[in-house]
């Protein structure tokens, strides 16, 4: 074989090789979780674990599907959806204008970050009895509680993002006379779209857990009551339930707002890590 055939070879299997790396990717997410059901079931079955204390991973899935078929578990996974997605998007629709307000405003700063720096160390669990001393019992607690978690993390990164902007970028806009809405739209928030992604992601994780402290005190339906039902009548296999089901609606969750993120920032030449 000849030197030119064989760096051609070279060249073809350099290209076919990364179109697997997404799927071998995507199966080495799966080991460790496989893993771990095993090892549990394994634990169950030989009576190491007390099945009374965790359940074997058979046994929940056996009430996940029961709750299915009662049709129980689609009124409960419609109840939390609907809490983080409208508590998600107020929180974080109103961190992106406050915090584009305050990044661009040295004044609006010094007003506004001592207050929010505080309210933002208040623990979730101490706004509860306040939400619904003003707002009762019914939705409204439960989205605001929701909106507060996904404040902070967009409003904190958003503003680190556009602080964080080479000022040269800025000085361009000004030279083609960019008025402030054109140099936020066309300057400031596209370069600050890594940072606000970041937020974003940590603020829909952070819903998810106000919606549990929501949920665990005044619901009557979603995963949060499922936790507090099962704990109340000592059923812990309907406790792993609910939270296997807030774990794999977050992991879905995250990665549509990670497709998001890619799709948005495809522009970038960025560092993806090696294969080490």
């Amino acid at each position: 074989m000849s030197m030119g055939s064989l760096d051609l070879t070279r060249g073809r299997v350099a290209e076919r090789s990364p179109r697997w790396r997404p799927r071998l990717s995507g199966l080495r997410g799966w080991a460790v979780p496989l893993a771990v059901l095993l090892l549990l079931e394994a634990l169950v079955r030989f009576a190491i674990l007390p099945a009374h204390q965790m359940p074997a991973p058979s046994q929940v899935a056996q009430t996940l599907y029961a709750l299915a078929v009662g049709g129980e578990l689609w009124r409960h996974l419609s109840a939390s959806l609907l809490r983080v997605a409208a508590g998600f998007v107020i929180g974080a629709g109103l961190a992106i204008l406050i915090g584009t307000w305050v990044g661009l405003s040295r004044r609006a700063e010094a007003y506004l970050e001592p207050t929010f720096q505080a309210l933002r160390a208040i623990p979730s669990l101490a706004w509860v009895p306040l939400l619904l001393l003003w707002l009762g019992i019914d939705e409204t607690p439960k989205i605001v509680l929701i909106a507060l978690g996904a404040f902070f993390p967009v409003y904190l990164a958003l503003l680190s993002g556009i602080r964080n902007i080479d000022r040269k970028l800025v000085e361009v806009g000004h030279l083609y006379n960019l008025n402030q809405a054109a140099l936020v739209r066309r300057i400031l928030l596209p370069a600050a779209l890594p940072s606000l992604f970041t937020g974003l992601r940590g603020a829909l994780s952070l819903s998810w857990m106000f919606l549990v402290a929501a949920e665990l005190i005044a619901a009557s339906s979603g995963l949060g009551y499922l936790l507090s039902d099962g704990r109340e009548t000592s059923r812990p296999d309907l406790v792993i339930a609910a939270i296997l089901l807030l774990a794999v609606l977050g992991k879905l969750s995250d990665s549509l707002l990670k497709y998001w993120e890619g799709r948005a920032l495809s522009w970038r030449d960025s560092f993806q890590g090696g294969e080490e």
